[in-house]
């Protein structure tokens, strides 16, 4: 078998003893010129005239591989090569072994190592042996016989329906159940018609229809649709037949019995269900020809019509022939979502579908969906479907001004929310369109929703219109326009809203008290912030009403550095304001969260006021940083000569306390560098050092740093009459017994004593 693999084709005087690799680059540089359709042609001379059953079966290896509707494993290949049309059951001594079959295509076939399927050996042979129609009499006609003489074989009838997949023994049968029919509306002869009445005859209690279903529906639906007991129940020869979309059986099949043609299958599904799923045009004619369907009859799980699924699938055929209908309900949606196929038609921006059904006039161009009560025309704006929305205008009773139920938005609100520059302009050359409209939800207007999402062309569109307010606040925040387009940082929308004389820059909203100069520094909006100083009459110090932080205590806050120099470069900007709620200077709110590059713009202020402490807690912005463990900071603070190192908060705790309460040991060194400090300044509270805090707490690190300075007090008493000795005794902390006891014997010495 292997020797038949790495034979690419019957030319070897023409490639010679050659490796793979070098035989696939011959076959490449053959097929740019015409030694290679040359040789096609002299093998498949060969192949037909080769001795015995091998020429037959080599020409029917290659049909099957030319046109199976996917690519066959060897082991079904061999098994459809095991049958003869019309034969009653399997016979196995007739299935050929795969050397028997790859050798009677003189190398014109490889199978595929990594999936096992049987290929042609190059895709330009494909193109060969099309350029032949006469080389393969009626293929798929053939293949559909082949198949159906295998499903009705006797071992194949007895399988149980209820199987989920196809024996292991019967390798053609999941092809041959989901391909004959395929296969059959290509190719249909009076012998595969006798052959699939027989098959559908028995259809619903067949392995093929089974098998068939469980290909053509989405994973994990199953238990939905199946009855697990009872296989593919109701799917009747009838429904096969329209699933296939075999024109020339459904006639045939219709006089076999007294069909009831609104019957369901597992599905849910009826024949009409299937064709208009399908877009089968000429089956779908055939069944309403009866006078007993019901077209409008919704398949019983997701509850659709054919109308609806032909709709939704895109099938202009069928919409048309189930249109010509009267009795056919334009407006039938399914009841859970109330989707009606003219919102189906304009969500999906199909505009031929949309033409065919306004032409009915019974159709309700209003009709809402019931999830989120969107009309057609809210659909197609919000989806940006600009030929749908022009066609729903031109109809008289269409509302454009009518909101879904969901949000409250209009169709204008959708389309300006999305960018939909095109359906923007259409809607508002309607002059019953509503520019100002608010949704109920939030409050916000088209231009509200276009500024927040930086649509610069839809916010051009609509200040063009002199009745647009571009100061109109939305209901739950109160933020203007231009208030959401600076806080999201939306520079061409600020630019073209400024543009306008008569936009408010200081509109501060309702909930926070914020102006857009405030939202843009906060959320580091540099650009923004540029744009908006432009402005004199912008006020660079506006404090909000909620915490009454200023720009620059916001972008300080957040570390925007590149802000704070911005905001810094206006005279009329203060950088000691203070906000209302905590008290904080911009210095503070920046030294308590680390941000280094914006502390030192600050300190390069000459006006600005280092020491000054928050109200809230009393804390400088350098106790904030030496809390924090903020070294870099706090080394920056203390290079400057009018930084108070010894200021403490209202319970008396200094920089240097908390140094070393939290074990920042290069704080603390940078601390006692000033000698402008106090090492033994005690807390109000308990009377206590920083180096009581530290032997009591047991800090090693910090109680050997500490006592490098000569002047630290080793006896100083707390308020309970403790020295740090004593703490540190009475808590354990023998290795801090130990350091003070020696640094005391060692002054003692020092002294002479």
């Amino acid at each position: 078998m292997c020797r038949f693999l790495l034979v690419a084709l019957n030319i070897d005087a023409v490639l010679g003893e050659v490796t793979i690799r070098q035989r696939r680059k011959k076959l490449e540089e053959m097929a740019h010129g015409n030694g290679l359709s040359d040789a096609y042609a002299a093998t498949l001379t060969r192949v037909r005239a080769q001795k015995g059953n091998k020429s037959v079966l080599g020409l029917k290896v290659l049909m099957w591989v030319l046109y199976s509707e996917r690519p066959l494993l060897a082991q079904e290949l061999c098994h459809a090569l095991e049958v003869e049309i019309g034969s009653s059951d399997f016979d196995p001594e007739n299935v050929p072994s795969l050397l028997t079959l790859l050798g009677s295509c003189l190398g014109l076939v490889t199978i595929e190592a990594s999936s096992s399927t049987v290929r042609l050996v190059h895709f330009t042979l494909k193109e060969h042996l099309l350029s032949n129609p006469a080389l393969f009499l009626n293929p798929h006609s053939t293949i559909s016989e082949i198949c159906l003489t295998y499903l009705n074989y006797r071992s194949i009838c007895d399988i149980s329906p209820t199987l989920l997949s196809a024996p292991l023994t019967m390798p053609l049968l999941e092809y041959a159940s989901c391909y004959w029919g395929e296969h059959a509306r290509m190719g249909m002869t009076e012998n595969a018609k006798a052959l699939a009445l027989r098959l559908l005859d028995r259809f619903d209690g067949h392995i093929s229809a089974q098998l068939l279903l469980l290909r053509c529906g989405s994973k994990g639906t199953w238990d939905l649709y199946f009855d697990r007991t009872g296989g593919p129940v109701g799917f009747t020869g009838l429904h096969g037949v329209s699933f296939f979309g075999i024109v020339e059986m459904v006639s045939s099949v219709l006089e076999t019995r007294d069909w009831d043609l609104n019957e369901s299958d597992c599905m849910g599904r009826t024949a009409l269900t299937w064709a208009a799923i399908k877009g089968y045009d000429g089956v779908v004619k055939i069944l309403l020809e009866r006078g007993d369907i019901n077209p409008n009859q919704a398949d019983i799980h997701s509850d659709r019509t054919p109308l609806l699924r032909a709709v939704k699938n895109g099938h202009e055929g069928v919409v048309k022939i189930l249109l010509e209908r009267e009795d056919v309900n334009p407006n039938q949606g399914c009841s859970r979502t109330g989707l009606t196929p003219l919102l189906w038609a304009a969500q999906d921006g199909h505009e031929e579908m949309v033409k065919v059904l306004l032409k009915r006039e019974d159709v309700d161009p209003n009709q809402a969906e019931t999830v989120e009560g969107g009309t057609p025309l809210l659909w197609a704006a919000q989806e940006g479907h600009n030929g749908v929305v022009k066609m729903l205008l031109e109809r008289g009773d269409v509302n454009p001004n009518q909101a879904d139920t969901d949000f409250g938005r209009t169709p204008l609100s959708w389309a300006a929310m999305n960018g939909h520059e095109g359906v923007v302009r259409i809607l508002l050359e309607r002059e019953d369109v509503n520019p100002n409209q608010v949704v109920t939800e939030y409050g916000h207007t088209p231009l509200l929703w276009a500024a927040e999402n930086g649509h610069e062309g839809v916010v051009r569109i609509l200040l063009e219109r002199e009745d647009v307010n571009p100061n109109q606040a939305d209901t739950e925040c109160g933020q203007t326009p231009l208030s959401w387009a600076a806080m999201d940082g939306h520079e061409g929308v600020v630019k073209m809203l400024l543009e306008r004389g008569d936009v408010n820059p200081n509109q501060a909203d309702t909930e926070c008290g914020q102006t857009p100069l405030s939202w843009a520094a906060e959320n580091g909006h540099e650009g923004v912030v540029r744009i908006l100083l432009e402005r004199e009459d912008v006020n660079p110090n506006h404090a909000d009403t909620e915490c009454g932080q200023t720009p620059l205590s916001w972008a300080a806050m957040n570390g925007h550095e590149g802000v704070v120099r911005i905001l810094l470069e206006r005279e009329d900007v203060n950088p000691n304001q203070a906000d209302t709620e905590c008290g904080q200077t911009p210095l503070s709110w920046a030294a308590e969260n680390g941000h280094e590059g914006v502390v030192k713009i600050l300190l390069e202020r000459e006006d600005l006021d280092p020491n000054q402490a928050d109200i809230k807690y009393g804390r400088t912005p350098l106790l904030w940083a030496t809390k924090e463990g903020h070294e870099g900071v706090v080394k920056m603070l203390l290079e400057r000569e009018d930084v108070n190192p010894n200021q403490a908060d209202p319970h008396g705790l200094t920089p240097l306390w908390w140094a070393a309460l939290t074990r920042h040991e290069g704080t603390v060194r940078m601390l006692l560098k000033r000698e402008d400090i106090n090492p033994n300044q005690a807390d109000t509270e308990y009377g206590r050092t920083p180096l009581s805090w530290a032997a009591g707490h047991g800090h090693v690190a910090v109680v050997k740093i500490l006592l490098e300075r000569q002047d630290v007090s080793t006896t100083a008493l707390d308020h309970e009459s403790q020295t740090p000795l004593s703490l540190a005794l009475s808590r354990g902390y023998d290795e801090v017994v130990k350091i003070l006891r020696d640094n005391s014997n060692s002054r003692a010495a020092h002294l002479g004593v």
